[in-house]
């Protein structure tokens, strides 16, 4: 195969890749908030609910989260869900891996959601509460002081550790080919398989460092754009 053919081959799973990381922030960010709210609840069963689930997600590796979801339900139920979502969806659209691609974005997603969650929660209570009595002085709400005196200071202070965790999570795509979803590194275990080809799987670096550099930059600028806040 040529170099434009392997760089081609190596797209495809590539695209999966983003695919995973970007349904993982879309619906990971967003979920993290009330997950952050229920660790940082005052009604304790609810708190205790939340720590326990965000201990638990953040202590199983992602990879064996990955399996729980995928095989478990065979397991316990005799029902092999996502297989059949695989088999369903390919004879009426064609499309391969749905069932798998499937149970990798409720894995991910989960997973990224209890980190996110810790983020948001540790950006908010690093805020003195001496702003939220300041924001009562001048006669706002609650609602209202976090929306217009708490919220963009959260924003600062969360961008540095949500780029570390977003920068990890496109690197963590990888771990989809634990169950065989056609991702970048398992294109590229393909091609070492069929082709005795071995340095596609090297070659891989080069898409990952590629898209870190832009999230980099991206992430950069965002920092900037909020050193208004800075002490």
């Amino acid at each position: 195969m040529s170099f434009l053919e392997v760089t081609s081959f190596l797209f495809d799973g590539f695209v999966i890749s983003f695919l995973i990381f970007a349904v993982t922030l879309l619906l990971g960010i967003p979920l993290g908030l009330p997950i952050a709210f229920c660790s940082m609840s005052r009604f304790k069963p609810v708190k205790i609910v939340a720590k326990v689930v965000v201990w638990v997600v953040r202590g199983i590796p992602l990879m064996l989260q990955i399996f729980i979801i995928y095989y478990v339900p065979g397991l316990l139920f005799d029902y092999p869900l996502f297989s059949k979502v695989d088999r369903f969806v390919f004879l009426e659209w064609g499309i391969s891996d749905a069932g798998r691609i499937l149970a990798v974005l409720i894995a991910f997603v989960i997973n990224y959601a209890c980190y996110f969650s810790e983020i948001y929660r540790g950006g908010i209570e690093s805020i003195s509460k001496s702003q939220y009595e300041a924001g009562y002085v001048l006669g706002l709400t609650k609602k209202q002081i976090f929306r217009k005196i708490i919220l963009l200071q959260v924003v600062k202070r969360i961008v540095p550790p949500m780029s570390n965790e977003i920068i990890t999570l496109i690197k963590d795509t990888a771990l989809a080919n634990c169950i065989m979803v056609c991702e970048i590194i398992k294109q590229a275990k393909e091609l070492a398989a069929t082709k005795a080809l071995i340095w596609p799987l090297f070659y891989t670096g080069v898409f990952y460092l590629l898209f870190v550099g832009v999230l980099t930059l991206l992430f950069g600028r965002i920092e900037k754009k909020l050193d208004y806040f800075r002490s």
